[in-house]
């Protein structure tokens, strides 16, 4: 069983920071769109800048951080980025409390908070691969998209309900709180971590910021996961403003509601992440990137028929149970087969470079959507989101492109 699976003491504790943040975020979900619409009275565009334009200016600033990440130990980077993003989120409610917030300052939290999510995915990923077998990959990462869906099912109606009885900062803090409990979490790994040696720091300097991007374009499967994941979480992402302002301003669903949208299929994430392991080992990586890429891809336009009431709120959680069965099946296998296809000495630099594609990606789907929806309606950028990405799976990999080959053991950087 792959629950019962032993990965040791320190992934026990990385997995613990993992949860610890996750749960927070789960607490927070939506926390700066919510707090834009219901405190700042945002309209449908500023909403989606909010999405964004943080998120765009995020990635920017991630860019000269991977070669940094890459050429340095990754447990105190990782404490570094979740002590950034507690004093970052942390600045909300005091602002809130002294009549100070602003939206120029949720736009300034979203950037940093993106950028450090960026660094610290990057160095946990590259962390993960030195920390665990490479036949141990996928379960642990099937352990923490488990453990993602599941503080997601759990945080939002927890988080609703805190809104309603403590004001629309209560998950902002948790969140912030959220992120020092994680810190304090890898403080606690004792094993001795080994510090990369670049042989020619020049040559890092100025050659460092692309080498993610020549690997993932250099490698046929990768290139073509690269493109289409991009277009899926983007598309995906788009509609969540647009989606926001829909049901809570529109349909006039409670905040409780809206929380109860997303939380509930979440438990569907349980499902897809506990079969990734099974499903690999019967039918294989390409089944599951062409069948499940395919199959998470063509329930969004279920969103464009929302409609007020019990009827509306049953359809976004049929919509988002199909959707993210498939993409908790999805992911784990899609960051293990990146894993395993990234020699060790590029894994931080080509995980930036996945979640700053991932990023730009959103940030300029999720600013043409909320534009389309303040030129139109909501319900029409959503039936164009649900439409586009119906032709996202012609982007998949092909059987030719699929041949594992990491093209170098673990090494230095030279």
């Amino acid at each position: 069983m792959m629950g019962r699976r032993r990965l040791g003491r320190p992934f026990g504790w990385l997995w613990a920071a993992y949860a610890m943040s996750a749960y927070g975020s789960g607490l927070g979900f939506g926390a700066l769109p919510l707090i834009a619409v219901l405190v700042l009275h945002a309209s449908p565009a500023e909403v989606s800048a909010l999405s964004a334009v943080g998120p765009a200016v995020g990635a920017l600033i991630a860019v000269p951080l991977a070669p940094w990440v890459e050429f340095r130990r990754k447990r105190p980077v990782m404490i570094a980025m979740d002590l950034t993003r507690f004093v970052a989120m942390a600045t909300i409610p005091v602002a809130y409390a002294f009549g100070r917030l602003g939206f120029v300052q949720l736009l300034v939290i979203s950037a940093v908070v993106a950028a450090a999510k960026i660094a610290f995915n990057a160095a946990s990923g590259a962390y993960l691969k030195a920390l665990v077998r490479p036949d141990d990959l996928l379960v642990a990462n099937a352990r923490f998209e488990s453990t993602n869906w599941s503080s997601v099912a759990v945080g939002p109606p927890l988080g609703g309900a805190a809104i309603g009885l403590f004001g629309p900062v209560t998950t902002v803090l948790a969140d912030a709180l959220s992120y020092l409990g994680s810190a304090l979490c890898i403080t606690a790994i004792r094993d001795r971590e080994d510090a990369p040696r670049p042989t020619d720091r020049n040559q890092v300097r100025a050659g460092a910021l692309l080498d993610g991007w020549r690997h993932i374009m250099g490698h046929p499967a990768l290139r073509a996961l690269y493109l289409n994941n991009m277009l899926v979480s983007g598309l995906i992402m788009a509609t969540e403003p647009v989606l926001a302002v829909l049901l809570l301003r529109q349909l006039h669903f409670a905040p409780w509601q809206y929380g109860l949208a997303f939380a509930a299929p979440c438990l569907g994430g349980l499902i897809g992440s506990r079969l990734a392991r099974r499903v690999v080992a019967r039918h294989g990586q390409y089944a599951v990137f062409r069948t499940v890429g395919t199959l998470r891809a063509i329930w969004l336009i279920g969103l464009a028929f929302v409609r007020p009431g019990g009827v509306g709120l049953v359809t976004v959680i049929a919509v988002e149970l199909a959707i993210i069965i498939n993409m908790s099946l999805y992911t784990p296998v899609l960051a293990t087969y990146r894993l395993e296809n990234t020699p060790r000495h590029l894994v931080a630099r080509t995980l930036s470079a996945w979640s700053i594609g991932q990023q730009a990606a959103i940030a300029v789907l999720t600013a043409l959507t909320g534009l389309l929806a303040d030129i139109t309606s909501p319900r029409t950028a959503l039936t164009v989101a649900g439409l586009l990405i119906l032709a996202t799976p012609l982007l998949l990999p092909r059987p030719d492109q699929m041949s594992h080959h990491e093209s170098e053991p673990a090494r230095s950087h030279s």
